[in-house]
Parts: structure tokens; sequence; C-alpha cells
């Protein structure tokens, strides 16, 4: 993966494959290249050499990214990116509005995710009414509107202190277990990269070692 005309090497030689269902976590120092690779497994950057697959089908050439990212991948971010604009219960339609779900549903739906993630009394708050947690907590029910198969989270816990830290991770980590989705987390914290069964460190671009719970990978 290249970027700046071939100038800037961000992927090197990187070669994986994560099972449905797996919950693994990707480290590594800023500039290592974990973000470029979950950006890949996204679909929200094309490889400029090799190819990532999804059940066998090539992104981009057997399937289009962008149904790629509206009906299996949710998106979880370090700095939420919620609308500000937008009711918390709005925010968490947006995704849906790209897989045509009528406005009935989009809102029963809405409703649904924001009560299991605890915020009944906030759906109709603006984000700059929330708290950090709260916004986060949004985010993931946003991630969650589609019914993804895989949730990717790029450092979801960066923003928040320890007590909303460890709330996040208890809700993904009970996302993932509860309904057997594939959850892909790139973090810089030792913690949490440790308790996933699967890590992944990264170097220069290059995965460094790739450990499971019964051993190494690679």
């Amino acid at each position: 993966m290249q970027y700046d005309d071939g100038r800037i090497q961000a992927l090197r030689g990187v070669n994986l494959c994560i099972e449905a269902g797996e919950f693994v976590a990707i480290s590594g120092a800023s500039g290592s290249g974990k973000s470029s690779l979950l950006h890949l497994l996204g679909g929200l950057d094309s490889p400029t050499s090799g190819e990532v697959l999804y059940n066998d089908a090539v992104l981009g050439r057997d399937v289009s990214l962008d149904t790629f990212r509206s009906h299996h991948i949710g998106f979880v971010f370090q700095a939420f990116h919620l609308i500000p604009t937008l009711r918390a219960i709005e925010n968490v339609q947006v995704p849906m509005l790209a897989v045509a779900e009528n406005a009935h549903t989009r809102v029963e739906r809405a409703e649904a995710l924001l009560r299991e993630m605890g915020l009944a009394d906030r759906m109709y708050h603006y984000p700059n009414q929330l708290s950090a947690g709260e916004r986060q907590r949004v985010a993931i029910a946003r991630a969650l509107a589609n019914n993804p198969s895989i949730l990717l989270a790029d450092e979801p816990t960066g923003n928040l202190d320890s007590v909303n830290s460890a709330k996040i991770m208890q809700i993904l980590t009970g996302i993932q277990q509860t309904h057997g989705m594939t959850l892909i987390i790139v973090t810089h914290e030792n913690e949490i990269a440790e308790a996933a069964p699967r890590h992944i460190r990264m170097r220069d671009g290059m995965v460094l070692d790739d450990i499971t719970l019964g051993g190494a990978v690679q």
C-alpha cells in the first residue's frame, strides 16, 4: 500500500486471513500501518498492489466498495464523527439511508440500538449535549445500524477516560460474543490489545507478529 506516488510505503508484504467471528486486535506505534490496514479491510481504501478478499470476492472488482461498506461493515472511530446538527437518533439512522430502509423502520431500529447502548433517555440530544462516553455509544449504535458482519474500531477508547474505556470495551466484546460478528480493533493500548484472543503487532508497515491465545499464527 503506497501513498504520495510511491514515496510512502504504508504497508509491505502483509498477508493475513481473519476468520468470521474472530476478535482481533491490531497494535503498533504511530506510522506502523495499523490504520492503513484497517482502512483496506473496511473498503475505505484500495490496495496499490495485492487484493483484499471478503468471502472469496475481491473488493473493488467482484463487489463494489460502496456495497461492501454499506452492507457488511460497521465503523467506530476515535473521534466519534457524529453529525453535530443531528440528534442521536438521527445520527444512528444515517447508514440506513444507503440501504433504502423506510422512515418507520429506521426510527424503530435506531431506538432499539440506542436502548441497547443504555441511551434510552438521550435519544433526542445533540452530540454536544452528550458526554464523550455517550457519544461513543451513539457511534457504536450507528455502526450496528445495518446489521454488519464485521465491526471495525479505530482507537475506540482513545478519547475516553479509564471508566468509559472499560465500558466501551465491555460493549464491543459483548456485541461480538452475542452476535458472533467479526471484531477488529486498532489500538496502541496494550491492555486492550492483550485482551483480544488474537493480537497482530505491526511495525514499519509490516506484521511483526501474529499471536493467538494458543500460540503464534506466523
